[in-house]
C-alpha cells in the first residue's frame, strides 16, 4: 500500500475512533486510534486523541506515554502538554503536571482554563513543599490518643443505630444498612468506636493472611467497590449477608470515586468486627492519603464528620493486610506480581506495612498497584504470564487473584487461567457501563466461579462522585471536553 494510501485509511479509522468516542465508547476509540498508528506511527494526533480516550478508562500510564511521544513527533502541539500535565496530575506528578502547564500558559497567555489550571497545580506543589518541610521524623501520635470517645455525647434525637455495649451485633449491622441506604449519618461516637476497634483487630494480623478452607467450605472474593454503597447492598442480596458460614474477601479500593465511601468502609469494618475470622479485607491502592486527597474519601470524611477523622482512618489504612493465601494455592492481592523475580510469599510476610507505600518498586507498592513494563495505570508496572509462571511455580500456587482494573464483563482470566481479575464496581464512575462480579471459591477443588451482577439503578435525589478534589476534576473535565480531531 502505498504512503498517500495508507494515509487516507489512516484517517478513516480516526474518524471511526472519533465516532466512538462520541458515543462514550472508548474501548473502541482505542482500538481504531490503535489500528490509525499502526498505519500513519509518525501522527502526533492520533497519539493524542488516544491519549484522551486513555485519561477516559483511567489507564493514567497510556494516556501519559501517548501524549509524550505526540510531544516528541511535534514538540509545538499544544494540546499535547495538556493531555500529559493531566496525566501526571492525576498520577499525583505535580511538579512534572506543572512544568506543562507553564508551557501552554506561555503559548496562550490567554487561554483562561490553562491559567487556571497552572494556578492550581502552583498551589498543590507548594503546599506538599510545605508539608515535606514541616514533617518530623519522630513517631506520630496516634489520633486515638488524643480521642475522649466515652464523654462523647449521643443526642436525644438521634435515631439512629447505636453499639451495645460497645460492640457490633448482627442487628446493628442490619440497622446500619438500613440506615446509610436512606442516606443518614451513623453518629460519630459510633463511627469512632468503631474505627478504634477495627484498628486493634487490623493491626494483630500479619501482613500475608493464610486462611484454609475445608472442602465443603466457601468463600466469596469481591473487587474494588469504590464508595459504590448501593452495589455493595446488592452483592449482599444477591450472595447473602456476611457470616461464619458465609465468608468473604474484600480485595481492596473500598473508597473514592462513588459518594457513599463512609458507608461503605463502615460498613466492611462493621463486618470485620463482628465476624473477625471469616470477613477479610485487604489493602488497595486507594487506601493511601495521596489517593484519598485527589479522588474523593478525604473530602467526603470532612464533610460528613471531621479532619481528625480522616486522620483516624489514615491510621487505620496502614494495618489492613497486603495478601491473603487461600489453602496455600490462592494468593489474592488488589494490585498485581512484582517488578523482579525471586519474590517469595516470606518475602510478603516480612514487609513493614504500617505506612504510606512508596511511590513505585518496592514490594508493598506492587501489591496495591500492579507489576512490570510499563503500567497502563501509570504506577508500578504489569506482568505477562511468564512473571505469573514462574511467581506460581517458586511459591507452589495455583493461580492468582487480583483487582484494581474496571472489567467489562466484571472479571477477566488470563494467563491460561493463571492470573484472574474480580472487580465488584458496576457502571464504574457512573459512565464506563460494565458489569461488576464476585468469584466463589469452595475448599473441595478452589475452581472458581463467577458470578456477574449489573448496577442498581439510583434514584434522580442520590448524588454521585460529589467529594472528588476539584482540582484533578476540572484538569480531567478539560482534557475530555476537548474534542478529539
Amino acid at each position: 500500500m502505498a504512503e498517500e494510501e495508507r494515509n487516507a485509511s489512516a484517517e478513516k479509522l480516526k474518524e471511526k475512533a472519533n465516532n466512538y468516542f462520541k458515543d462514550k465508547d472508548y474501548e473502541n476509540a482505542i482500538k481504531y486510534y490503535t489500528e490509525a498508528l499502526e498505519l500513519n506511527p509518525s501522527n502526533a494526533i492520533y497519539y493524542s486523541n488516544r491519549s484522551l480516550a486513555y485519561l477516559r478508562t483511567e489507564c493514567y500510564g497510556y494516556a501519559l506515554g501517548d501524549a509524550t511521544r505526540a510531544l516528541e513527533l511535534d514538540k509545538n502541539y499544544i494540546k499535547g502538554y495538556y493531555r500529559r500535565a493531566t496525566s501526571n496530575m492525576a498520577l499525583g506528578k505535580f511538579k512534572a503536571a506543572l512544568k506543562d502547564y507553564e508551557t501552554v500558559v506561555r503559548v496562550r497567555p490567554n487561554d483562561k482554563d490553562a491559567k487556571m489550571k497552572y494556578q492550581e497545580c502552583n498551589k498543590i506543589v507548594k503546599q506538599k513543599a510545605f508539608e515535606r518541610a514541616i514533617a518530623s521524623d519522630e513517631l506520630k501520635r496516634s489520633v486515638v490518643d488524643s480521642l475522649d470517645i466515652e464523654n462523647m455525647t449521643i443526642e436525644d434525637d438521634y435515631a439512629g443505630p447505636k453499639l451495645e455495649d460497645g460492640k457490633v451485633t448482627l442487628k446493628f449491622m442490619k440497622d446500619l444498612m438500613a440506615w446509610f441506604k436512606d442516606q443518614k449519618k451513623l453518629h460519630r461516637k459510633c463511627a469512632y468506636q468503631m474505627l478504634v476497634q477495627v484498628k486493634e483487630v487490623l493491626s494483630k494480623l500479619p501482613s500475608l493472611v493464610e486462611i484454609s478452607l475445608k472442602e465443603t467450605e466457601e468463600i466469596t472474593i469481591c473487587g474494588d467497590t469504590h464508595g459504590q454503597y448501593y452495589d455493595l447492598l446488592n452483592i449482599f442480596e444477591l450472595n447473602g449477608l456476611p457470616s461464619i458460614t458465609n465468608p468473604y474477601l474484600f480485595n481492596g479500593d473500598f473508597v473514592d470515586r462513588g459518594s457513599f465511601s463512609v458507608e461503605v468502609i463502615l460498613t466492611l469494618f462493621g463486618f470485620k468486627l463482628l465476624y473477625p475470622e471469616h470477613f477479610h479485607l485487604l489493602r488497595g491502592n486507594h487506601e493511601t492519603d495521596n489517593m484519598n486527597q485527589m479522588y474523593g474519601f478525604e473530602g467526603e470524611v470532612k464533610a460528613k464528620y471531621t479532619a481528625q477523622m480522616f486522620q483516624l482512618f489514615s491510621e487505620v489504612f496502614q494495618w489492613l493486610p497486603l495478601a491473603q493465601c487461600i489453602n496455600s494455592k490462592v494468593l489474592v492481592m488488589h494490585g498485581g506480581l512484582f517488578s523482579e523475580d525471586g519474590v517469595t510469599l516470606d518475602d510478603i510476610r516480612k514487609i513493614d506495612r504500617n505506612r504510606q507505600p512508596p511511590d513505585s518498586g518496592k514490594t508493598m507498592c506492587v501489591l496495591l498497584q500492579d507489576g512490570r513494563s510499563v503500567s497502563k495505570r501509570g504506577v508500578s508496572c504489569q506482568f505477562g504470564p511468564d512473571v505469573t509462571e514462574r511467581f506460581l511455580e517458586q511459591n507452589k500456587l495455583q493461580y492468582i487473584v487480583r483487582s484494581h482494573e474496571v472489567k467489562a464483563e466484571g472479571y477477566e482470566v488470563t494467563h491460561s487461567g493463571k492470573c484472574i481479575t474480580v472487580f465488584s464496581a458496576p457502571n464504574y464512575c457512573d459512565q464506563m457501563g460494565n458489569k461488576g462480579a464476585y468469584i466463589h471459591l469452595r475448599g473441595s477443588d478452589l475452581k472458581p466461579e463467577f458470578h456477574q451482577f449489573t448496577a442498581v439503578i439510583l434514584t434522580s435525589n442520590i448524588k454521585k462522585n460529589q467529594y472528588r478534589s476539584s482540582t484533578i476534576h476540572s484538569a480531567v473535565t478539560l482534557q475530555t471536553s476537548q474534542s478529539c480531531w
